[in-house]
């Protein structure tokens, strides 16, 4: 029995350190993820000790020993998107559509206050960063009216709620105004909120929550920003009645630029037509002007042609004058001398009577005969040489 009792022993004891074995084995295999933590570069990595409790942060990347510790894990840059509901200071409301990002410290100190108190990205982001933006869009609303939010002031909305963000929301101070709403025509009285300033830098209500922790939040950006049906018929009454304006203003600079057309217009046509006057009597001073001077020219030429035919005509008369002072204008008697003979020739030639009687009665008792057409002849150039003062004797040598 001892001997059978001894062998049992020894089998348990190798089944029991087998079964030993194969448990560390397996928390080694099973432990083996948690000795060593792989950090990527975009995200920051607390390790805490098991034992100690002892936070190790890791902001750069790489393998780091984590010795079966806890890790908790947050981005290095994150993006808040929210939808929060705002309220103007003329009663409308309207809910904002947009995003944030920030970035989240580097230095130990900050990181381990954010861990100590939020303990999570999760929570940071919504018991954090979401309280500081839905509380600086709170604010913002009331510093205007519906109508500024969406139309002067719109850029004001966008930089007030961003600058509470990151530097803490404003103190402020409210008073009661008059305004006239724009769906009614009436006049109410409207909560007007403003900005407490001192040397024209807005005062802070509180210092801004998201430095204190050394996170820096950027790029704000709103979506969108849809208003309630009342605020919406108001925005869209404001649109179509600036849109009439518009349109009126464009319409009166259109007309008032038409005239200034025509007048323009009439000014160049009555311009070249007063022009086209001017050429066309350019035209005609200048045909003028050459039908004036061809008959200047041609008056001159006359006028030079008369002088030319009197001064041959005295030429001509003086010479002749002169020759027949020389002669006696023998040369025209002669001529004409001439001319009567050659005449009185033909008249007799071509006389075919009895130039004598055929009956002489009485005589003076001379003989001899008597030829009438000689004597007739002679007498009519006795006569021609005496109408002429042609002397036809030869005188002198």
């Amino acid at each position: 029995m001892s001997i059978q009792s001894s062998s049992s022993m020894r089998q348990l004891s190798k089944i029991l350190g087998i079964g030993i074995a194969v448990l560390v084995f397996l928390f080694l295999i099973v432990g083996a993820g948690k000795l060593w933590q792989n950090v990527d570069a975009n995200e920051i990595v607390v390790i805490q000790a098991p034992v100690s409790g002892e936070l190790n942060w890791h902001v750069t990347p790489g393998l780091k020993w984590q010795g079966w510790g806890s890790v908790t894990t947050y981005p290095k840059r994150a993006i808040y998107q929210f939808e929060i509901s705002v309220r103007f200071n003329d009663g409308g409301h309207g809910t904002m559509f947009g995003s944030v990002q920030y970035d989240m410290p580097n230095d130990v100190d900050n990181l381990k206050k954010l861990h100590t108190k939020y303990g999570s990205k999760e929570a940071i982001q919504s018991q954090l960063v979401k309280t500081v933006t839905d509380k600086s869009v709170y604010m913002t609303g009331p510093l205007m009216t519906s109508k500024e939010s969406y139309a002067e002031k719109r850029n004001y909305l966008l930089s007030y709620v961003e600058d509470q963000i990151v530097h803490g929301v404003y103190k402020t101070l409210s008073r009661e105004a008059k305004m006239i709403d724009q769906m009614t025509g009436a006049e109410k009285t409207i909560t007007v909120v403003e900005i407490v300033l001192k040397e024209g830098i807005p005062e802070r209500q509180e210092e801004a929550v998201l430095a204190s922790f050394g996170i820096r939040p950027f790029n704000f950006a709103i979506e969108k920003l849809p208003y309630d049906e009342a605020v919406e018929t108001q925005i869209k009454m404001q649109q179509q009645i600036t849109m009439d304006v518009q349109t009126a203003i464009a319409d009166a600079k259109k007309a008032e630029q038409r005239t200034i057309t025509v007048v323009e217009q009439g000014k160049a046509d009555a311009a070249k037509a007063k022009w086209d006057q001017e050429v066309i009597k350019a035209q005609q001073v200048t045909e003028a002007e050459q039908k004036l001077e061809v008959a200047r020219l041609g008056a001159l030429a006359a006028e030079q042609y008369k002088k030319e035919q009197i001064l041959r005509a005295d030429g001509d008369s003086e010479y002749k004058r002169r020759v027949m002072e020389a002669d006696g204008a023998l040369t025209q008697k002669l001529a004409t001398y001439k001319d009567v003979n050659i005449r009185y020739a033909e008249a007799i030639e071509k006389y075919t009577g009895a130039w004598v009687p055929s009956i002489v009665m009485g005589g003076d008792g001379k003989s001899g005969t008597s030829n009438g057409a000689q004597d007739l002849i002679s007498l009519l150039l006795a006569r021609t040489a005496k109408d002429l003062s042609l002397d036809l004797s030869v005188k002198g040598k």
